[in-house]
């Protein structure tokens, strides 16, 4: 099946970004794409001070705009993620949809981006945000999906319990910065996806220069014989890439690592 990566231009006004996401996924939907991405943080600009003043109920203003695309456009659409408001406490949440409009899912951000470089970038999303709870995948006709939200693709144990469930696809909105961008996007989407022998998909915002916090980019997909298959550059833009699952079959089969895991030995495993 395709899918396709929407590499969204971000500006500060939301129902600009809304209307415009929207418009992308009926470009996609008309190029084939049965899945359709969007990036973390698509409605609002991605900073601490944001985070509380775009954030929305779920449902709400954004998640509806995203229920109706994707029940006129029929297919299965991944929210990348808004910031939620629930009873005071904000969070970054990605909401799935299908072909009838229905939400499929909810996934909270588990792994708070809080980091400090000295003389680079410290960025603390727990100053306003509080974590997730719950681990996320969802089925579609085509296979199983699991879901994480950027800092999750660091841990790779969030992706082996995926695999292990029978997850085929990991997704992973994410808008990662000019200095973990060049270093670890690309690495750390091929390295989940050997790992796991799973095809790995990330949707970035484009990047803008004068935003307070400048995403990398470079959207991606990747085969489960770590292969870059598709890959934007920093502008926005729509991407495909077409998943074979017969191919992903075929590896393990030929390396059957998650038949050889040692379980007398070690597991990665769900509380």
């Amino acid at each position: 099946f395709r899918l396709a990566l929407i590499q969204l231009h971000v500006s500060a006004a939301k129902a600009e970004n809304l209307n415009r996401a929207c418009q992308f996924v009926r470009i996609a939907a008309k190029q084939g794409a049965k899945l359709v991405v969007l990036p973390e943080c698509f409605n609002s600009p991605y900073g601490t001070k944001y985070f509380p003043e775009y954030a929305e109920k779920i449902p709400g203003d954004s998640t509806q705009k995203l229920s109706e695309i994707a029940k006129e456009c029929g297919i299965y659409l991944i929210g990348g993620s808004v910031p939620e408001d629930d009873s005071g406490k904000f969070y970054n949440t990605c909401t799935v949809f299908g072909p009838d409009g229905a939400m499929l899912a909810k996934y909270r951000k588990i792994h708070l981006f809080d980091i400090d470089l000295p003389g680079k970038i410290r960025f603390q999303e727990s100053e306003t945000l509080s974590p997730g709870d719950m681990i996320c995948m969802f089925d579609t006709p085509y296979c199983k999906i699991g879901l994480g939200i950027c800092y999750d693709m660091r841990f790779a144990e969030l992706a082996q319990i995926y695999a292990q469930k029978g997850c085929q696809l990991l997704v992973y909105p994410g808008a990662f910065n000019l200095t973990t961008g060049p270093a670890h996007w690309e690495l750390l989407q091929r390295g989940r996806a050997v790992d796991n022998q799973v095809y790995v998909v990330t949707a970035s915002p484009a990047r803008d220069e004068k935003a307070s916090y400048v995403a990398w980019g470079h959207s991606s997909a990747v085969n489960p014989w770590g292969e870059v298959i598709a890959k934007a550059g920093t502008e926005e833009t729509v991407i495909y890439a077409d998943i074979d699952l017969k191919k992903l079959t075929e590896i393990r089969q030929q390396i059957p690592i998650l038949s050889q895991k040692r379980s007398d030995l070690y597991a990665v495993q769900a509380k």
